[in-house]
């Protein structure tokens, strides 16, 4: 705390707790400016209007309560610092708060103006210290971003000009070449792709990590995607001579996801399979609904492979982990296909996890939401009564069609209308 009078907002309900902390504010050493309101909603609206240095807060409010009170003032103001004003029985709440990103707490009746004092500076100190980190790091990933961006280019260029003249000889346009010749020239062909692939993952990893990846969700049919994902996987698995097959549950409904982004996950885990799987073998790519969940279409990827050790098990999905018991130990890669897939998976706001028994394969499951028009307001209607003044817009696109009636759009219209006043 500086000389300069600190801002403090109390949000509390209850009149003689607010007069015992006030007069423990004026009993300290450093000036205080206190504002005072016994409502979430008038404590939302006045940090609206100015930001306070720091909040004092009570968990259970007349239109908020417990652990949703907390919650809703670090999302309103995540730079503020927050010290939770406890009752004797809200302690375990009030630990629990500070564990989510409150700075500190207080028991009601049982602090000094010393404490309560030491409690705000720390609580300032330590959100500054916590932005200068944050600052700090997305400095850092951002110099970290730039730089695989611009050694990716420099290395593409070079591989562009390997892999282009490498096809050329492969092709026969140079030359008639010997049957030795032409090995030498497909393992530099396969060489290039998977250097090509290793930036392609490292440039990935890096947007995931920084959260620059963007997903643009549609209403899609699980089945075009898994038959396209299948489809381009065949020539590695024929190569290979494993087999690659799909199935598919008929009462699969519409799935929300970004198309390019699905397609990738399935090429990442159908390809995992492939490199974990011996000649011979065989890969299985499922799509099915759960009785007990209909949230979610259930999208698994089965191999016929050594399968996974309970350690290997808990570190699979970590970013740079191989597993030393890959079957093609030549299309080893950086380890950042599992890692880039579960992010995209959690992304969609769907799960990941493997099941395995070692020596007798492995199957790679994740969910995709089934698309739900509710649902995907439900962010717009959970915001309402929060925002001041707000104009929501909400598009529907609709699949094209060709010249429907105009009865026809005014009952498609009409259903849309509905579905809004159920949210």
């Amino acid at each position: 705390m500086t000389d300069e009078s600190t801002h403090v907002l109390l949000i509390e309900d209850n009149p003689g707790d607010a007069d015992l902390v006030r007069l423990r504010l004026t009993e300290g050493k450093s000036p205080v400016d206190v504002s005072y309101v016994d409502k979430l909603s008038d404590g939302l609206a006045s940090i609206n209007k100015e930001p306070p240095s720091v909040i004092l807060l009570d968990l259970n409010l007349p239109d908020s309560h417990g652990a949703e009170t907390f919650r809703t003032v670090l999302e309103k103001a995540p730079d503020v610092p927050v010290v939770i004003l406890s009752g004797q029985d809200d302690e375990a709440l009030a630990i629990k708060a500070v564990h989510q990103g409150v700075q500190d707490y207080l028991v009601k009746g049982d602090f000094t103006a010393h404490h309560l004092e030491r409690a705000m500076h720390y609580a300032v100190e330590r959100q500054a210290l916590l932005r200068s980190l944050e600052m700090s790091r997305k400095q850092q990933l951002e110099f970290k971003n730039h730089f695989l961006s611009h050694v990716s280019h420099e290395l593409r260029t070079p591989l562009t000009c390997i892999h282009q003249f490498a096809s050329i000889l492969f092709d026969g346009l140079a030359g008639d070449l010997t049957a030795d010749q032409r090995d030498h020239v497909r393992t530099i062909l396969k060489s290039a792709n998977q250097l090509h692939a290793m930036v392609r993952d490292l440039l990935e990893a890096a947007r995931v990590e920084s959260g620059k990846i963007h997903l643009e969700p549609r209403c899609l049919t699980i089945g075009d995607l898994i038959q396209q994902a299948v489809t381009m996987m065949s020539p590695t698995a024929r190569e290979k001579g494993i087999g690659l097959e799909m199935g598919l549950d008929s009462r699969i409904p519409l799935i929300c996801g970004d198309p390019d982004r699905v397609i990738e996950i399935l090429i990442n885990l159908i390809d995992n399979g492939i490199k974990f799987t011996p000649r011979d073998g065989s890969v299985m790519v499922k799509a099915c609904m759960l009785d007990h969940d209909t949230d979610f279409v259930y999208i698994s990827v089965t191999d016929t492979g050594r399968g996974i050790t309970p350690e290997a098990k808990a570190l699979i999905f970590e970013r740079l982990y191989q597993d030393p018991n890959a079957v093609d130990n030549n299309r080893k890669g950086l380890g950042l296909g599992l890692y880039i897939t579960k992010e995209l998976v959690n992304l969609h706001g769907g799960k990941i996890w493997v099941t395995s028994d070692p020596g007798h394969g492995s199957t790679f499951t994740f969910t995709l939401p089934v698309y739900s028009l509710p649902k995907l307001l439900s962010p717009v209607i959970t915001y309402k009564g929060r925002l001041r003044d707000a104009f929501v817009v909400v598009a529907v696109a609709l699949a094209p069609i060709s010249e429907p009636p105009a009865s026809n759009w005014k009952e498609t219209s009409e259903r849309c209308l509905e579905i809004l006043r159920r949210c």
